[in-house]
């Protein structure tokens, strides 16, 4: 009973908090993309979302260096990055692409081990493309991602 009555709180929580903040309600159709405003160890990452049906349908999130190379294409970084922390670009940043996806941007997005800066900057970026997709701006957001 008191496991029904926790999670009857929880939801109702949880309601009460996405009407105050408008949920994810009135996404508008388009395509979205907000991008760091610096490089960061020689990478600007950046996330793109398509909308169809008021729902996010297609969801990229990379990092381009200063010639337009994508990170998740460098596989010298790739073997350095995996060595040393046990993950690489084209890995994390297909989890968290998935998460925003499957989720919708409700709830938390996990943190996955090896790739805690760019979670933090995935996280702060995908506040702003679904901001972006409320008010239908579909210009490149440049968003400080400084944390």
């Amino acid at each position: 009973m008191k496991r029904m009555l926790a999670m009857f709180l929880s939801l109702l929580l949880t309601s009460v908090f996405l009407t105050a903040c408008g949920g994810q309600a009135g996404l508008q159709d388009g395509y979205y993309t907000a991008q760091a405003a610096e490089f960061s160890h020689g990478w600007k990452e950046y996330i793109t979302i398509m909308v169809k049906g008021g729902s996010i349908v297609s969801v990229e999130y990379n990092a381009e260096n200063a010639s337009g190379f994508i990170k998740s294409w460098d596989n010298a970084y790739m073997q350095t990055m995996f060595h040393a922390e046990g993950t690489y670009p084209n890995e994390y940043t297909r989890y968290y692409a998935n998460q925003l996806l499957e989720r919708q941007g409700k709830g938390e997005i996990d943190a996955l081990a090896g790739a805690t800066s760019s979670y933090g900057t995935f996280q702060i970026l995908a506040q702003a493309v679904l901001e972006q997709a409320r008010q239908g701006d579909s210009s490149i957001m440049i968003v400080d991602t400084s944390h």
